[in-house]
């Protein structure tokens, strides 16, 4: 992200801009197939790493890339700092092996150090390692960056379990998640420190839209909240795309300006339950339009959501997720076309 660019979006999270601002996510899903090289080596190599993401911001220059050279291991990055087993195929998405009902005293989760405990001192070395090339080639680091509490809970001990341990054995799961959250306070505010150009905070937790307003409100509320309201940056980003309709009326005073959802709400309806003050992120079909689709389907499903928006402002047009796997250059030329056309 250029700081032209990082200006845009703090003017649309200010209300300032009425432009129609196209911005994705994107990461190891998508890069390294689109770059056409193995995902370990996007992983493992620094140069092949800024190269990918260069080609990215120089090929699409007027799309703003969230976060933009972000350093990371898919979803074992947290994980990794408490303990568990990371799984890094040649080509294939890496994975954890959750920890051991039988075998871990949960209750003892002990919080994870970021500057030295798992993959994390990898994540920011590699960031400081490409510091003065990303600023050569116009752009910076605008974004902390974290999965959030819920998600890395589901890591550690399986979706189902940790979901099950929230009904079964409330207690526990309220101590693990205590204890995840202060880790990501830490985690957050190390690469603040370490990084003077960040002024947002990104988190990806899909496992908020797993529960009910019952659980919504007993187990990822406080913890979201703890999170957004210890930092004071410009950007609070949120990333869920699993259903929203629960958590949506609690994102503002949780103190999240802008979020990135899934397909299950239209913009209308998201509009409605977030309030005017949120900034929305979305929300074609990722997989089924953006990757699998022609050009011409593309421009019809950017077509037909700007076309049936009420309230246009504060919208960043984008799918309702990260970038899938399999996204031409044709089909992003499409939307980014589409978009200028309108």
């Amino acid at each position: 992200m250029t700081e032209n660019q990082w200006g845009l979006l703090c003017d649309i999270v200010d209300g300032n801009t009425s432009r129609h601002e196209i911005g994705f996510i994107i990461d190891s899903p998508w890069l390294p197939g689109w770059f056409d090289i193995p995902i370990i080596d996007y992983y493992t190599s620094d140069e092949l790493w800024f190269s990918a993401n260069k080609k990215a911001a120089d090929t699409f220059p007027n799309v703003i890339f969230l976060p933009g050279f972000w350093a990371e291991y898919g979803m074992c990055t947290e994980p990794s700092a408490f303990g568990v087993t990371c799984v890094f195929p040649y080509n294939e998405f890496p994975n954890v092996k959750r920890l051991s009902f039988k075998n871990y005293n949960l209750e003892k989760l002990v919080k994870p150090n970021p500057c030295s405990d798992g993959l994390l001192p990898f994540v920011v070395n590699r960031l400081k390692l490409m510091r003065n090339r990303v600023q050569k080639a116009g752009h910076i680091y605008p974004f902390a960056i974290s999965r959030g509490p819920l998600n890395i809970a589901s890591f550690l001990l399986g979706t189902t379990e940790f979901l099950m341990l929230i009904k079964l054995e409330p207690e526990k799961a309220h101590i693990i998640l205590q204890v995840i959250t202060e880790f990501i306070c830490d985690w957050l505010e190390y690469q603040l420190k370490e990084f003077s150009t960040m002024d947002g905070i990104m988190m990806l937790d899909d496992i908020v839209g797993f529960l009910g307003e019952e659980d919504f409100k007993g187990f990822a509320y406080p913890n979201l909240k703890r999170i957004f309201t210890q930092f004071s940056v410009k950007v609070k980003f949120f990333h869920n795309d699993a259903p929203c309709t629960v958590s949506a009326p609690f994102l503002h005073e949780i103190g999240i300006n802008m979020l990135n959802f899934g397909i299950d709400t239209d913009m209308n309806e998201m509009r409605n339950l977030c309030g005017p003050s949120i900034v929305l992120v979305g929300n074609i079909p990722p997989r089924d339009i953006l990757a699998n689709g022609t050009p011409d389907e593309v421009r019809v499903s950017v077509r037909s959501q700007l076309n049936v928006m009420k309230d246009k402002s504060r919208i960043i047009m984008s799918c309702g997720g990260g970038m899938p796997p399999g996204v031409s250059t044709d089909n992003l030329e499409a939307f980014i076309d589409e978009v200028k056309t309108f």
